[in-house]
């Protein structure tokens, strides 16, 4: 299964990137960074928040309904005079789910890490997760997924992609790292920090920017 970082690749992943970008009027190539940095993460928060019962649930809800991956058939009139109110709407929503009390301390490092003021980082994650939730609940109808356990697999593969083991392991190692239940503060204070004595996905995300 093709993994977050190598959809950014392709030509949807490009086409996203193009379309977040000139919805905020950001550059091309620091939305890309943004991205790179945000996808995991939010992937990440969800497949904790999918470990529950009652998680797992709700997401095979959203997944089943609103969010069956359609939002990518037509990317052109999706960004096309600007995002609607309702995808952003939508995309507030997912984000204050998945990222509770959290979500302004990912968006401050986010935009320390990139450069790029909060504002704009906002923006962006309000756009990019209805997207992510449409390519989860698209790899979701592929998979034929249907409980909680397949739904964990297709976000841990989400999360690897093609990548070694180790790199696929690698998030999952750091979600909760200090036993305190916080996965946000784990995976933006170790992924997004730069902690350049581990390697993989995480140690490439936190070097993205050159420990800046």
């Amino acid at each position: 299964m093709s993994g977050i970082l190598d959809i950014l690749n392709s030509d949807l992943g490009k086409s996203i990137v193009n379309g977040v970008a000139g919805q905020t009027n950001q550059p091309h190539s620091k939305t890309q960074d943004v991205l790179t940095m945000a996808l995991p993460l939010l992937t990440a928060a969800m497949k904790r928040n999918a470990n529950s019962p009652q998680g797992a649930d709700g997401l095979m809800k959203a997944l089943n309904t609103k969010h069956d991956g359609s939002i990518l058939d037509n990317l052109g009139s999706l960004f096309e005079g600007g995002v609607n109110s309702d995808v952003l709407k939508d995309g507030g929503n997912i984000l204050g789910h998945v990222l509770g009390s959290k979500q302004q301390h990912v968006e401050n490092t986010l935009s320390a890490k990139s450069g790029m003021d909060t504002n704009s980082i906002s923006q962006i994650l309000k756009v990019a997760a209805p997207l992510l939730m449409g390519l989860i609940g698209k790899k979701s109808r592929q998979n034929n997924v249907s409980n909680s356990s397949d739904l964990g697999s297709l976000l841990g593969g989400l999360m690897g992609g093609n990548s070694s083991g180790q790199e696929q392991n690698f998030l999952e190692s750091i979600l909760d790292a200090d036993g305190d239940g916080s996965v946000i503060d784990d995976v933006a204070g170790m992924m997004l920090g730069g902690d350049k004595s581990k390697s993989g996905l995480g140690g490439m995300l936190g070097s993205l920017f050159g420990g800046k």
